[in-house]
C-alpha cells in the first residue's frame, strides 16, 4: 500500500488526479451494501407489496442512475464512460444484500461507481419502506472486488 495520497498535491491541497498518461484498460468493480430490516419488511420488499410499488425495480434503476452520476456527487472522481452497470438484490431473513457491478474501458477505475450504485440502491429501499419500519439500517457499504489498472486486482 502506498503512503502517498493521490488526491493531494505537494502543498496538501485537494486536486483531481491527472489520468492523461494512464493506460486505457478494461476495469471492473463489485461493491456491496446491506440493508437490515424486520423480516416482515424484507418480505414486503421482496414480495412487491409495498404501497409505493416495486421497490426492487426502483432500487435497481436508482443504483444504475447513481453510478452514472458518481462524478457529479464525489468531487474528485473523473467522469467515465460506463459500459455496464448491474444491480442485484437478494433478500434473506432480515437483510437485503445489494451487489452492484460496474465496468468500463478507461484510464481510471470504477470502484466509486459500484459503491455509489450499491449505496443509493440501499437508500432507495430504505426510502420506499421507511413508512413500515423505522428501525431499518444500512450496515455495510464495501468494495468486494476490482480488476484492471495499474494497482492490479483486489478481492475482499
Amino acid at each position: 500500500m502506498s503512503d502517498k495520497l493521490t488526491h493531494l498535491n505537494e502543498r496538501g491541497e485537494a486536486h483531481i488526479v491527472d489520468i492523461g498518461g494512464k493506460q486505457i484498460t478494461h476495469r471492473r468493480a463489485v461493491a456491496r451494501a446491506v440493508l437490515e430490516a424486520e423480516p416482515a419488511t424484507v418480505a414486503a420488499i421482496a414480495g412487491g407489496t409495498l404501497k409505493k410499488g416495486d421497490a426492487l425495480a426502483v432500487a435497481r434503476v436508482a443504483g444504475i442512475m447513481a453510478a452514472k452520476k458518481t462524478s457529479d456527487l464525489i468531487p474528485l472522481c473523473h467522469p467515465i464512460a460506463l459500459s455496464k452497470v448491474e444491480v442485484d438484490i437478494v433478500a434473506a431473513g432480515n437483510t437485503l444484500t445489494i451487489t452492484a457491478t460496474a465496468e468500463t474501458t478507461d484510464r481510471t477505475g470504477v470502484e466509486m461507481e459500484a459503491m455509489t450504485a450499491a449505496s443509493v440502491a440501499a437508500l432507495t429501499l430504505y426510502d420506499m419502506a421507511k413508512g413500515i419500519d423505522r428501525l431499518m439500517r444500512v450496515t455495510t457499504i464495501e468494495l468486494v472486488e476490482k480488476s484492471g489498472g495499474k494497482s492490479g486486482d483486489f478481492r475482499r
